[in-house]
């Protein structure tokens, strides 16, 4: 990814200090960056939609995916660098959990949690996303969609990924499941993220990730970093499976909306493939993720139960803020993102 442009003192001294030689590990601590993330966090009146914050996690993060061109890759572990970090999610971490209200006193059972996930992801009659793409977005608003979304869909499946190693038994071999068809079941033409790269290229739009970073609001950069933050910890493993529940129990519907919405407008298999194959792909995965991976971790750590209803619960909040985000813009005839693409 080329580096984006800073939105503030955090991110310009983020840039400075990653454009350097990183420093020795043996040296003092250097408390610059670390001062910055505290002071960028004090100074935020809401931390989901800050874009100095967000958008510093975001590259933060982006040193354990891809990398980013001119960045030494030894900045990946760099204490300097990870210890202003650690601040960050602890701060996006405690604002989630302030905000998103999970329901209590679920019991181990994969049953249990497999039915409350499904209660919680049981479609709306209200407004939503989907519905407005399917039968009222215009042209430039589809593209500005795969804009929105190419900064998760372009590494799909990437942050969830991580969780592999820290899973045992069936919850691992469900997430593996759903996690090989994500990445194509071997065929690298049929990976999802290879799928929506045609799709943007389709719609006229470039494919390569990173490419629409700047242009993309905090919200957005905050559903994308949450993933993160819930695949790199390894005690928040029960967040992404619930995470990852979600994020699958409410992909097939919208997917046929948003396909729809690109028919709709004239566009052809090679733009709406994208989303045909999650129709199905992820009616299959909601039953795995659901019963399979958070049930089944469920049952075998029980005191996980209420971090994978969280992971759940952050998900669906984080995507009912994007999507009202996105509808408000355009209801009333402006852009979604920062600047139009």
């Amino acid at each position: 990814m080329k580096p984006p442009q800073p939105r503030g003192p955090l991110g310009t001294l983020l840039a400075d200090t990653l454009a350097a030689a990183p420093g020795r590990l043996d040296a003092p601590p250097d408390d610059r960056l670390l001062d910055a993330a505290r002071a960028a966090v004090d100074a935020s009146d809401d931390l989901l939609l800050d874009d100095d914050v967000q958008l510093a996690l975001f590259v933060l993060y982006e040193l354990h995916y891809g990398g980013i061109e001119g960045v030494d890759d030894a900045w990946e572990w760099h204490p300097d660098v990870l210890r202003a970090r650690g601040l960050l999610e602890d701060a996006l971490e405690r604002t989630l959990r302030e905000r998103v209200q999970v329901p209590a006193d679920v019991p181990p059972d994969r049953r249990a949690v497999a039915d409350t996930l499904f209660t919680l992801t049981a479609p709306g009659p209200g407004p939503s996303l989907s519905r407005y793409v399917g039968k009222q977005a215009t042209r430039d608003q589809l593209r500005e969609l795969l804009v929105q979304r190419s900064v998760y869909q372009l590494k799909e499946a990437d942050p969830h990924t991580w969780a592999v190693p820290r899973l045992q038994g069936p919850a691992k071999a469900a997430l593996v499941e759903i996690q090989a068809d994500e990445y194509g079941g071997g065929a690298p033409d049929r990976m999802h993220a290879e799928l929506f790269a045609r799709t943007m290229r389709g719609a006229g739009l470039e494919s390569t990730f990173g490419r629409y970073v700047d242009e993309v609001p905090a919200v957005t950069l905050a559903a994308v970093n949450t993933m993160s933050l819930f695949g790199l910890h390894r005690r928040l493993r029960g967040a992404t499976a619930g995470h990852l529940a979600a994020f699958e129990m409410t992909s097939s519907l919208p997917n046929r909306r948003y396909g729809d919405g690109f028919r709709r407008h004239g566009y052809g298999a090679d733009v709406t493939e994208y989303f045909d194959e999650h129709v199905e792909a992820d009616a299959v995965h909601e039953q795995i993720a659901g019963r399979d991976l958070a049930g089944g971790l469920a049952e075998q750590e029980p005191d996980l139960v209420p971090d994978i209803l969280f992971g759940a619960c952050a998900c669906l909040y984080l995507d009912e803020l994007v999507g009202e985000h996105l509808v408000a813009a355009w209801e009333r005839g402006a852009t979604s993102l920062r600047v139009p693409a």
